[in-house]
């Protein structure tokens, strides 16, 4: 059975994606799913949500062995942010950080940054809501179906003053 929610299901279907399944709580990571995957881990598409001080959360889809510059999303995204909290990122997507996925938001007004760094793969897999799952596509086709916009927020600094760590 599967443990997919059922707007993930319902937006899978409606753009003819399919989810890659497997043993709940087996892929909590961008490690551990790229190794069951059998995938780089920068293939990995891992959603994280942020709340900029103007009060709006934006989730970021970036490659899985990136990490996040505050400064690029300060200058992408208008303002600071700080990492969603575990309570805020359930509460706003309706899923538990390590199934956050850029599925089946509509309506949460949700701004969907996808970052240059995915673009580095043919195939990327962001989660589908649960901690076990992978969506094969493109990253163009990810920023196509779900009205992402394509940003730079990952780079060279990963680590400094500049670097939120995922």
């Amino acid at each position: 059975m599967s443990q997919i929610p059922k707007n993930v299901a319902d937006f899978l279907a409606a753009h003819g994606l399919h989810a890659l399944e497997f043993e709940p709580g087996s892929t909590p990571t961008a490690e551990t799913a790229a190794e069951r995957i059998g995938v780089p881990v920068g293939q990995i598409a891992k959603s994280m949500l942020f709340k900029g001080k103007d009060g709006n959360f934006r989730l970021v889809v970036a490659a899985g062995d990136r990490r996040i510059n505050s400064g690029l999303l300060k200058k992408a995204a208008g303002c600071k942010h700080r990492m969603a909290t575990h309570e805020e990122t359930l509460e706003v997507t309706g899923f538990r950080p390590g199934g956050v996925c850029p599925f089946g938001l509509s309506g949460t007004g949700v701004e969907i940054l996808v970052d240059v760094s995915l673009n580095e793969y043919e195939t990327i897999y962001p989660a589908a809501g649960t901690d076990a799952t992978g969506v094969p596509m493109s990253p163009a086709r990810l920023v196509e179906v779900t009205g992402g916009t394509t940003v730079q927020v990952t780079g060279v600094q990963e680590e400094g003053p500049d670097s939120l760590h995922t």
